[in-house]
């Protein structure tokens, strides 16, 4: 059964692209090696190389899936059929939590910021991912003008990296933040806090 499964090529390239996710949100891409994540794979470099090639090969494959996991998981909250401001506070509450629980999430979009996002350039597939996602929301920004809830000419591209921004930055810089201002940000409490200072930004900042 082992054997078999070691046959079968989907798994196996999930397989190593866990480990990969694993060993590059660890130690970022400069930091991993090749012979960590195969054994982490329960492979060999060969079957590495053969499924992606390089090193570089394999973070694009890792990134790609991350955003794609992101990605899905916005599209399951089903935003459209929401009234405009439930579907906005539903989106940066989700982005919050979804940070919270995938801080591999974010140790990976910091490492591919120090390449200078060299490798998402070379990507149609992530490309094509954020596509729907401004779409989606230019749609509900549309909807919300109409219903006189929102202002004209929200940007949804801006508008997303608001959102974004809102918990990255918090979560990113938490050691830093909570030693300059004297107060632990991650407790239940701040985390609360923050969830709610974000909902509030973000709607107050499109209010008509």
């Amino acid at each position: 059964m082992k054997t078999a499964s070691r046959r079968d090529p989907e798994k196996n390239r999930e397989r190593i692209l866990g480990a990969a996710l694993e060993e590059f949100s660890r130690h970022g891409l400069g930091g991993a090696r090749v012979d960590s994540i195969a054994s982490r794979a329960g492979a060999n470099k060969r079957m590495l190389y053969y499924y992606f090639g390089n090193k570089d090969a394999l973070f694009l494959a890792v990134l790609e899936a991350s955003y794609a996991r992101i990605r899905s998981a916005e599209r399951a909250l089903d935003l459209e059929h929401l009234e405009p401001r439930a579907a906005l506070q539903r989106l940066v509450a989700f982005t919050w939590d979804y940070f919270l629980a995938h801080p591999e999430f974010m140790t990976l979009l910091n490492s591919e910021n120090l390449h200078k996002g060299r490798h998402v350039a070379r990507s149609g597939r992530v490309r094509e991912l954020h596509s729907p996602l401004a779409g989606m929301l230019r749609r509900i920004l549309k909807r919300g003008e109409r219903q006189g809830l929102f202002r004209r000419g929200v940007d949804p591209v801006q508008l997303y990296i608001s959102i974004a921004g809102e918990g990255y930055f918090y979560l990113s810089n938490r050691y830093t933040l909570s030693r300059i201002f004297g107060r632990d940000l991650m407790t239940k409490s701040a985390l609360a806090t923050r969830a709610r200072h974000n909902k509030r930004m973000i709607l107050n900042a499109l209010r008509k």
